[in-house]
Formats: structure tokens, C-alpha cells, sequence
């Protein structure tokens, strides 16, 4: 009998978070009484196939220590990079490291507190079937509009079959490792995980995500996400 599939969470939380403004980087902002990549590492931590959590972390961070660790021992940290692509690169290599017989990575911001257990468990019921991984989106319901250099609307986008890309995204650990290094050894700087596998030829799979799974960019952020997860405190 096949043993289940093991997955380890990495969750970026190196970034600067200069939109959001105030002292402290958006990660390490209070939500509902804790920090909101706290949240997050509850999220991914939902499912019992998630073996593991990995945080990268800025050289200079002076929340984690004191805001996060004490709460959750068992998650693990690693020195991220100057881009997203070199924090996640610097990541995979350590959870080799740590874990070399763990088959999948699960990559989530650190800045996406709202991911429901529903879309967890969704993504790696599907993802885990899908040889190129697969990523949580939701089809995009707005009309696009493409800018000329000076601000003005150069044309109307079709959206039919355009889907806003979210986390967590999950791919096989050995694959990702080898195809991000590719990309960034290449001079790309993929913005996401998926960009780096579809750059090596894999077809990712699109799961249905929902528009609660926000990304907090800014102060204003807070209150919404405070919003959905009381809401679904109450629906589950």
C-alpha cells in the first residue's frame, strides 16, 4: 500500500512590505490578537499531509525571534534573499536539507492569513494528482484595461480564460528546486512559483480559490481580513 504523500510548507516572509507602511514589516502586524504570519503558518497547517513548516526571513529581522518563534517551535527558518525567487530558492535548498525524502512543497505568503481550510484541503486533493503541481486562483470577473507609458488605456484585455494566480501553490520539491535554479541561473526572476515551471514546460493546474484568500498589501487590509476570518470562525 502507498504511503501518503508528505508536503512541507514554505511560507516567504523576507519582504519589506514598503506599501504597507508603519514600523514594522505587514507580516508582523497584529490580527486578531496575533501576528498575521502566524495566522498563516496556521492555515498551512491544517492538512494533516503537511509534514513541516519553513519561514524565510529577512537577514535583519528583529520581529520573528520575539513576535513568532516562541509560539510555534517547531517551525523551522532560513535566511531568505533579495527577491522573492532567491528567498523561495534559499528555502527549497534548506527543506532538502532538512527533509530529503519529502516529495512536495507547499509555497504560501506569509501575507495571505485568510487561506480557508476548504481551499487547502481543495488544492492538495487536486494538486497532488497533477505531475506539474497545481495553484490556488480565481477567474479574473473584472474588465481588464492595458495603460500606454503615460497612463492612459491603451486597450480592453480579454479575460475569458484569464485567472488571478494566488498562494499556496504546491509542486513536487525536486522539480521546483531544479527549475526555479534554471530560471534564476538563466536571469529570469519569476514573480511566482508556477511562472518557473511553465518557463521549464510544465502545464500547472488551475484550483478554484476564493476572493477571501486576500494578500495584505495594506494597513486598510487588516480590517477586511479580520472581517473574513471571523466569518469563518462562524462557518466552521
Amino acid at each position: 500500500m502507498a504511503s501518503e504523500p508528505r508536503v512541507h510548507a514554505l511560507i516567504t516572509a523576507a519582504g519589506r512590505g514598503v506599501r504597507f507602511g508603519g514600523a514594522a514589516p505587514k507580516q508582523y502586524a497584529r490580527l486578531l490578537g496575533k501576528t498575521v504570519l502566524a495566522h498563516s503558518i496556521d492555515a498551512v497547517q491544517r492538512h494533516p499531509a503537511v509534514v513541516g513548516v519553513t519561514v524565510t526571513l529577512a537577514a535583519d529581522d528583529s520581529y520573528y525571534d520575539e513576535l513568532v518563534r516562541p509560539y510555534y517551535p517547531e517551525v523551522l527558518t532560513v535566511e531568505g534573499g533579495d527577491s522573492r525567487a532567491q528567498s523561495v530558492i534559499n528555502g527549497l535548498r534548506f527543506v532538502l536539507r532538512q527533509d530529503s525524502g519529502c516529495e512536495w512543497v507547499m509555497v504560501h505568503d506569509a501575507a495571505r492569513p485568510c487561506l480557508s481550510a476548504e481551499c487547502l484541503q481543495r488544492l492538495l486533493n487536486q494538486g497532488l494528482k497533477s505531475p506539474g503541481g497545481a495553484i490556488l486562483a480565481c477567474p479574473v470577473s473584472d474588465t481588464l484595461k492595458q495603460a500606454d507609458e503615460a497612463g492612459y488605456i491603451a486597450r480592453t484585455v480579454d479575460r475569458s480564460g484569464m485567472w488571478a494566480a494566488q498562494t499556496p501553490q504546491l509542486f513536487p520539491l525536486p522539480a521546483l528546486t531544479e527549475n526555479l535554479q534554471g530560471a534564476l541561473s538563466r536571469g529570469l526572476n519569476p514573480t511566482d512559483e508556477a511562472a518557473a515551471m511553465e518557463f521549464a514546460g510544465a502545464s500547472p493546474l488551475l484550483v478554484a480559490g476564493t476572493s477571501t484568500n486576500i494578500k495584505i498589501t495594506s494597513a486598510e487590509d487588516l480590517a477586511l481580513a479580520e472581517f473574513i476570518m471571523n466569518h469563518q470562525v462562524i462557518v466552521e
